[in-house]
């Protein structure tokens, strides 16, 4: 498993990369890995302004649908448009290609208290 030390994660399995006040948001490779073929992202949340813990949206593979939680709070500017045609970008590449969302944030400072990769890396 692939767990990037410059980005911060979730209990749930989303992680989250800060670009000074805006930050991409996706699911993990253990996520991407456990859900199996992703064949469907489902994110109507763009221009909401969402709470941390929120749902922005559902991700779908071939025998399950999860729900996909914001990490902090912000509003959620750009949902990624090659997902439309190429769901499977979260398996290929989640940490890049297969970012689901980009959020403006709340409060800058708010990320700091998520997992760093090794704890994430603990928690699984």
């Amino acid at each position: 498993m692939n767990f990037p030390s410059n980005l911060k994660y979730t209990k749930d399995h989303e992680w989250i990369r800060v670009e000074g006040n805006e930050a991409y948001v996706g699911i993990t490779d253990y996520a991407q890995n456990e859900l199996g073929e992703i064949v469907y992202v489902d994110i109507t949340s763009q221009g909401e302004t969402l709470e941390a813990g929120e749902a922005f949206g559902t991700i779908e593979a071939v025998k399950t649908v999860s729900e996909l939680f914001m990490p902090v709070s912000g509003e959620v500017l750009e949902v990624n448009a090659g997902l439309e045609s190429k769901p499977e970008l979260v398996n290929e590449d989640a940490y890049c290609q297969g970012w689901l969302i980009r959020i403006a944030l709340s409060a800058v400072d708010e990320p700091d208290a998520l997992m760093s990769a090794s704890e994430y890396e603990s928690s699984i």
